[in-house]
């Protein structure tokens, strides 16, 4: 097995030392090297091991340029917007749209160093958790344009309550989507096992019952006080939003804990279809302190490229006659959650789709589960009428589409045809968001919902 050879320092992922001639050498005590013949540090894993201590400018430069794929490289050439768009920002503050045009250019780079970032802790760590510290690092794009949002005051809750759900179908239509169509390109079809595909679309319908419940009580209840039917269902939110979060632990302990090395046993074996592996893990690493430090410079410019964008959304609401629906559910999603898909893009072309699988259903898990019950309890402290009241057209589609994702899954197969038409029904939703008027009360990024 991949694992027994790491953890006794041979083959695989450890190698003996050079000077270690016999079996009586291989102890438990000492030292073990990775492929590149560079000594492992106690508590990181063989193919993480950069060999290297500190931070060394050059080679940190040179290595988060290279990225994690070719698709996540040529992001980097955008990353002149983000200088562009900072002194764009307080040079000429009017400049609406361009200021807007800027930063979402300038979120695409920044977001895909805070992915590589979250890459390079994964390969350092144990696989499954590796897979959850990636994942969350991904979505914390997410969850600060969502706290920017929620912080600017309750006019930009109806972009948020879009965007959630909006997150959620650009991963499970798009991403997968585009998954199943490059893998399904170079094969008849892929496979995947079910405790990945089954668990995941088993917890985003749970999470859709949870996200469309409330909207569902508001709508039902037509006759009688408007104002006492709010309240409650900003109640039922609040108590949504809590259970959620208790859900996402749950989920956590299962994958991370008590089905630990059943995850782990399926990445190590999709490890193993990987025909350019051997490439990679001779691919110069970051150290742990260049990783924080990536780390530390993505959210810097991620941060501020979300207060920019966010500055502006009103404007371009307005003056440009954008939706907030269209807003919410199309533009904001694609622009957070790119770095993510171009990872997982990149594991389905390489047959690894337990690893994409894992990626899109983990992200978004972590959407229906953490990021969006974080942004109800943040809005209720700060005072702001952040409920789970979605439009009906927004929890009709979301159902939707998880019953198509789960009927794709549910096999353990995917091919390109059924990425084709993944994708076919996103820009179907997309098509129909840019057309979605504005309720009365919320033209110019107000509070939308027919209250």
């Amino acid at each position: 097995m991949h694992r027994q050879s790491a953890e006794n320092g041979f083959g695989g992922d450890g190698v003996v030392p050079p000077h270690s001639s016999s079996a009586r050498h291989r102890g438990p005590h000492l030292p073990r090297y990775n492929h590149n013949g560079d000594r492992v540090t106690k508590g990181i894993k063989p193919e993480g091991e950069s060999g290297r201590r500190g931070v060394h400018p050059w080679k940190f430069l040179k290595i988060s340029f290279r990225s994690t794929s070719r698709l996540s490289l040529f992001t980097n050439v955008l990353w002149p917007f983000v200088p562009a768009a900072i002194v764009l920002h307080y040079v000429r503050p009017k400049y609406h749209l361009w200021i807007f045009i800027l930063s979402y250019i300038g979120m695409v780079p920044s977001a895909n160093l805070l992915g590589f970032a979250g890459q390079e802790f994964a390969r350092k760590m144990p696989k499954v958790l590796g897979i959850i510290v990636e994942t969350s690092l991904g979505s914390l794009v997410e969850l600060i344009l969502f706290m920017v949002l929620i912080a600017r005051g309750e006019s930009n809750i109806p972009v948020i309550k879009a965007a959630i759900l909006g997150s959620i179908l650009a991963n499970l239509l798009l991403c997968l989507g585009l998954c199943f169509f490059a893998g399904g390109l170079l094969r008849d079809e892929q496979t995947f096992h079910e405790a990945v595909s089954e668990v995941g679309s088993g917890l985003m319908l749970v999470a859709a019952m949870g996200l469309v419940t409330p909207a569902a009580f508001y709508h039902s209840v037509t006759n009688g006080d408007a104002a006492q039917y709010d309240r409650e269902t900003i109640n039922i939110s609040r108590a949504t939003a809590v259970i959620l979060l208790v859900a996402y632990v749950v989920y956590v302990w299962f994958q991370a804990h008590s089905h630990h090395g059943l995850y782990e046993d399926i990445l190590e074996a999709d490890e193993k279809k990987d025909a350019d592996r051997h490439k990679d893990l001779r691919k110069a690493k970051l150290t742990m302190t260049e990783a924080i430090l990536g780390t530390v410079i993505a959210l810097t410019f991620v941060s501020l490229m979300a207060v920019f964008l966010v500055d502006q959304i009103h404007h371009i609401v307005v003056e440009r006659g954008v939706s907030d629906l269209f807003m919410g559910l199309i533009l904001v999603p694609l622009v957070e959650k790119l770095a993510e898909h171009l990872t997982a893009i990149d594991e389905a072309w390489d047959n690894q789709m337990n690893f994409a699988l894992s990626h899109v259903l983990g992200s978004s898990i972590q959407t229906a589960l953490l990021n969006t019950p974080l942004v109800v309890l943040v809005g209720w402290g700060l005072g702001h009428r952040m409920e789970l009241n979605f439009e009906i057209f927004d929890a009709i589609v979301l159902v939707l589409a998880i019953l198509v994702v789960g009927s794709f899954l549910r096999d353990g197969k995917s091919n390109y045809l059924e990425g084709v038409l993944c994708v076919f029904v996103y820009i179907i939703i997309a098509i129909c968001a840019f057309y979605y008027p504005n309720p009365p009360s919320s033209e110019g990024g107000g509070e939308g919902g027919h209250h």
